[in-house]
């Protein structure tokens, strides 16, 4: 939580249920009523309508207008808005007989994947009273989600209480506040001391403990679409050869990294997507693995040889080759696994170079082309259909969190069919040549998946998590009494 605007913290907004978007998505990705409860597309593609559901209110207690989401729309069309990668033509709201609220999406061509961007958190509708007179200036977040924020102290603090604007049966969880921790080891000891009630994003280390330890809390498990990942600069002249990425693919031993340090062996990457994803993993494909000697030969197949000692490589013009791989401690199994893939390229003989900044340091050594290498945890499912998020980090020109420097016209012109819609079969065998080609040519080198571990004390049912990530899913949430028996009390949640 860096800021109020959308584009700094919607995601959390999002997740608490303050912000609602024209669609929501299943937890497998399909589009589902949001604040539009139906929706429709023309023949053609070209035009897509939207009705809001009756009755919706915002935190101030105005009406939501088909006005307002046209408003939200028509920001998200300004990058980093989703509604960017869209072909929007315009957006208007229609006039309604029975004095329903219903807007329209115009667009120059078909665009399949609209549905999941309008899920996206960029796109959410706000109240007129959320921005000042000048109405550029955000002030204040007024959603119409089922809660309401009654207190919000960025970057660390949000706390949000059920708004009953609509009617309805209220939830079990009325009040929770949300408390940003960034040590890992901090995280865990509020779980192992009953200080939250959920708590997310626990590292390894701390897992390993907590599994020897008798405590207070249950552990809850989901598998997410979001991947450990290397980011290479394909357009750098010593990794624009494929060998070459492929070579340190193959010096990566992923078993040993997801046994040693994640602590967890299921989740060395074989791939980009992991199983759970199924439309977008081939179980037919080759599996990445460990071999040095492989990768040895692969490199003098690109026209590499080893240096007059023998435990260096020189690169095709003669030059030694030495690398340099930046991350990011967010995350804080990346600096580890950081260390550890430079001690096995040392192997290969390859000297790496770690740099440990922040997160925006791969962004902008994208921007300015002085990235050569950058290790990453990259969420592919910020928009619930895949297709969305692959084409803007695989597109021409690439992406601050995608590829850079690559030049792939059929896995281009993949995703590009894919946006613009398909046929089911058409759309599988699409699919298929997409990861096939990142298989193949690695932009990117996968190094492990990721399983979301939340702590959930005894005062709460175990959740049933959210696999993409999108939602708490505090309204769901039921209080129980130690013995399974659903409790009326209207507690705070942390």
């Amino acid at each position: 939580m860096s800021g109020l605007a959308l584009a700094q913290s919607g995601h959390l907004y999002q997740k608490l249920q303050v912000i609602e978007t024209l669609l929501e998505a299943s937890s497998v990705g399909q589009p589902a009523a949001g604040l539009a409860t139906t929706w429709s597309q023309s023949p053609d593609g070209l035009r897509w309508q939207f009705d809001l559901r009756p009755g919706a209110r915002f935190h101030d207690g105005s009406r939501v207008r088909a006005a307002d989401a046209v408003a939200a729309l028509q920001a998200a069309t300004q990058a980093p808005g989703a509604l960017s990668q869209a072909p929007v033509a315009g957006l208007r709201v229609l006039a309604s007989a029975d004095g329903r609220e219903s807007l329209e999406i115009l667009l120059h061509r078909p665009h399949a994947t609209l549905p999941s961007l309008l899920a996206h958190f960029s796109t959410a509708v706000l109240a007129p009273g959320s921005w000042a007179p000048d109405g550029r200036t955000l002030v204040r977040i007024l959603g119409s989600g089922p809660y309401r924020i009654t207190r919000l102290e960025a970057p660390q603090r949000l706390e949000v209480a059920w708004f009953d604007g609509e009617g309805g049966p209220a939830p079990q969880i009325r009040r929770a506040g949300y408390l940003a921790v960034g040590r890992a080891e901090t995280r865990a000891l509020m779980a192992a001391s009953g200080q939250a009630d959920l708590v997310f994003a626990l590292d390894p280390a701390s897992l390993a403990k907590w599994r020897r330890t008798v405590s207070p809390a249950r552990l809850a498990s989901v598998t997410v679409p979001r991947v450990m990942a290397l980011k290479l600069n394909a357009g750098a002249p010593v990794l624009s050869d494929a060998r070459v990425r492929q070579a340190l693919s193959l010096a990566i031993d992923r078993e040993g990294i997801a046994s040693a340090i994640l602590r967890d062996p299921g989740l060395a990457a074989t791939q980009l997507l992991p199983p759970t994803v199924p439309d977008w993993h081939d179980p037919s494909l080759p599996p990445l693995t460990f071999d040095l000697e492989r990768a040895a030969g692969l490199l003098r197949a690109a026209g590499w040889r080893r240096s007059a000692d023998g435990r260096h490589w020189r690169d095709v013009t003669g030059q030694p080759v030495t690398l340099t791989l930046r991350t990011f401690p967010d995350r804080p199994e990346l600096p580890i696994v950081a260390t550890a893939l430079q001690e096995q390229w040392r192997q290969l003989g390859l000297p790496v170079r770690v740099s440990i900044g922040n997160s925006g340091d791969i962004p902008l050594g994208h921007r300015d082309g002085s990235l050569q290498i950058g290790l990453m945890a990259r969420n592919y499912a910020s928009t619930p259909d895949l297709t969305a998020s692959l084409w803007q980090d695989f597109r021409p020109g690439g992406h601050d969190w995608g590829a850079m420097g690559w030049q792939s016209p059929p896995v281009w012109d993949a995703l590009a069919a894919l946006n613009s819609g398909a046929g089911l079969d058409r759309a599988a065998a699409l699919r298929r040549q997409v990861v096939q080609g990142l298989q193949r040519d690695l932009p990117v080198i996968p190094v492990a998946w990721y399983r979301q571990h939340v702590a959930v004390s005894r005062r709460v049912q175990r959740p049933v998590l959210d696999p993409l990530e999108r939602s708490y899913r505090l309204s769901a949430l039921r209080w129980t009494d130690g013995d399974g028996a659903f409790a009326s009390r209207g507690k705070d949640h942390t």
